[in-house]
């Protein structure tokens, strides 16, 4: 196109005329320096990418299910670490009730968390030096009766012998203890003391975990809260505060009652002369931290051994576990944990039943308190925009 003189129009670069030079990188050079202003150093940015084009959503597709298969492939293989620091956490979260009554009573935050620790290893030191001598005397006692109980399970004249006549009860101990078939525990004593050394070892983990947790917990929920959009944060403290205290009044009732069972539990077996009386108190209290079924199986064991005895105390012993089951169920727990888990018991028995298929001992311990905090929001988020829908 030419102007009316005829003449081809003015380039708006007078730099347009004249020849680029040779070479690409003195081609990008010059359009560089062309392209920059004092607004803009670096240039306009140019158009966005097409995300509509078939190669970029098929780009990101893939993308995302790579990146999702390495997230599984990673969660796999930390599985176990999780499941401590998780741990740590729920142990933190219960002991914070007891650090923030210090704490409004006048103590430093990492004053409460050390007089917490102290106050803990001090108990748990006191019950060792007080346990451990009869521990080693019963077991030495167990180790010196096993070839009168083995004799025992082997006459005809016995229960204990007719039991094991009717159910082979021998052939599952065999099992049970040298490692062959699916009933063994583990493989020998090498992989008993591979066990011992990795439970030992996760003990000392969850304990370290759970003092850094207690210490730095009011920043770790301030963190987190800050993750919240600002419109809605207020409403997430005040339901996320409710949590945590249903979590902690959960771990310390249940503390609580698993003292008392271990408690009535020795004084029981102490009255009738059960062997093994404080080993089994210990058991007890173990079990009975895991809801639902971990009374039962104290339970079981407990009025096994009592046949060791007589027929009639093991028959008392069970009337004395059904008893105490119905005690905690219906006086202890109640009045301990009151209305800090508000949790049906169809909703606890599943949640148990899904926590140990999924997590094991670890899984059962935590359930209720998971359940608790799902029936929370459901109550106050998720069903009240169903209702407004």
């Amino acid at each position: 196109m030419k102007s009316p003189e005829g003449k081809p129009p003015a380039s708006p670069n007078p730099e347009a005329g004249k020849p680029a030079p040779e070479g690409t990188v003195e081609r990008a050079v010059e359009t560089a320096s062309a392209i920059s202003s004092e607004e803009q150093p670096f240039g306009r940015q140019g158009r966005p990418f097409n995300r509509r084009s078939p190669f970029f959503v098929g780009m990101m597709g893939a993308a995302g299910v790579a990146t999702t298969y390495g997230v599984i492939l990673l969660l796999g293989a930390i599985k176990d670490v999780l499941v401590l620091i998780g741990l740590g956490l729920f142990l933190a979260i219960g002991l914070d009730p007891a650090a923030n009554w210090l704490v409004r009573h006048g103590m430093p935050r990492w004053a409460s968390v050390l007089a917490i620790v102290v106050g803990a290893l001090v108990l748990v030191g006191g019950f060792l030096a007080l346990a451990i001598p009869v521990i080693v005397t019963q077991g030495a006692q167990f180790v010196h009766e096993v070839p009168t109980y083995l004799r025992e399970a082997t006459s005809h004249n016995t229960f204990i012998g007719r039991l094991n006549e009717r159910f082979n009860l021998a052939h599952l101990v065999e099992q049970f203890g040298t490692g062959k078939g699916e009933t063994a525990l583990v493989g020998g004593v090498l992989g008993a003391g591979r066990v011992v050394v990795g439970a030992a070892a996760s003990l000392v983990i969850v304990l370290v975990l759970t003092i850094y947790f207690l210490a730095d917990l009011p920043r770790i929920k301030a963190t987190v809260y800050r993750c919240v959009p600002n419109s809605r944060r207020p409403r997430a403290i005040l339901i996320s505060d409710d949590i945590l205290g249903k979590v902690g009044g959960y771990v310390l009732g249940n503390l609580v009652t698993s003292l008392i069972a271990g408690v009535l539990t020795l004084i029981w077996l102490a009255i009738f002369h059960v062997p093994y009386a404080l080993l089994l108190a210990i058991f007890v209290a173990l079990m009975d931290l895991v809801p639902v079924v971990g009374s039962t199986i104290g339970g079981v064991v407990i009025s096994l051994v009592a046949l060791s005895v007589s027929f009639p105390v093991a028959l008392a012993t069970v009337g004395f576990v059904i008893a105490y089951r119905l005690l905690e169920d219906y006086l202890l727990v109640p009045h301990i944990m009151g209305k800090a888990v508000e949790v049906p018991g169809v909703v606890t028995l599943i949640s148990v039943t899904i926590g140990a298929a999924l997590l094991g001992i670890v899984g059962a311990l935590i359930a209720i308190p998971v359940a608790a905090a799902l029936r929370l929001v459901l109550r106050e988020v998720a069903f009240p925009r169903l209702d407004r829908s």
